[in-house]
């Protein structure tokens, strides 16, 4: 009996884990917006509609440029997330988690409000399950605590 639970466990285990990155959902921008979030309580958006979906965008006292690299330098700091997209206006990045290795999309819709300041609208969403437990939300205000000290710091 002991020999054939821990088989089950073992399997159980393996396929929960195989299956956590998940596939990649449809990213990117759709008419000059992120792609809106899912209908569950795992997703962020700074374009959302849906106020418990909804997180401020960040504004970056920078050129867009400027505002580029310091997201992509932000991003390179943080444990298990690496940048897999980076275009003039836009950044993406996948963030895995460190015990089951979930995986949550990141992303950034840089827009130019003037020479100064840049606003990134951000998305951050987990590919897999229904609740996040406010991960991703935690996760956007890391990221803007960061880039506001780096700002302050400069």
């Amino acid at each position: 009996m002991e020999k054939r639970t821990g088989l089950i466990t073992t399997l159980l285990a393996t396929v929960l884990l195989a299956g956590c990155s998940g596939t990649t959902p449809t990213l990117g921008l759709d008419n000059g917006q992120l792609m809106a979030c899912p209908a569950k309580p795992n997703c962020v958006s700074s374009q959302s509609d849906d106020t418990d979906q909804f997180v401020e965008p960040i504004v970056i006292t920078a050129s867009r440029e400027q505002a580029r690299d310091q997201i992509i330098a932000t991003l390179g700091t943080m444990d298990r997330t690496i940048v897999t997209t980076r275009q003039d206006n836009y950044i993406r990045a996948e963030s895995t988690s460190q015990i089951f290795r979930f995986v949550d999309d990141v992303e950034f819709y840089l827009t130019q409000s003037d020479d100064q300041q840049t606003v990134a609208h951000v998305r951050s969403a987990s590919r897999l399950g229904y609740s996040d437990m406010g991960v991703n939300r935690k996760r956007v205000e890391a990221i803007r605590g960061k880039l506001a000290a780096s700002q302050s710091s400069q």
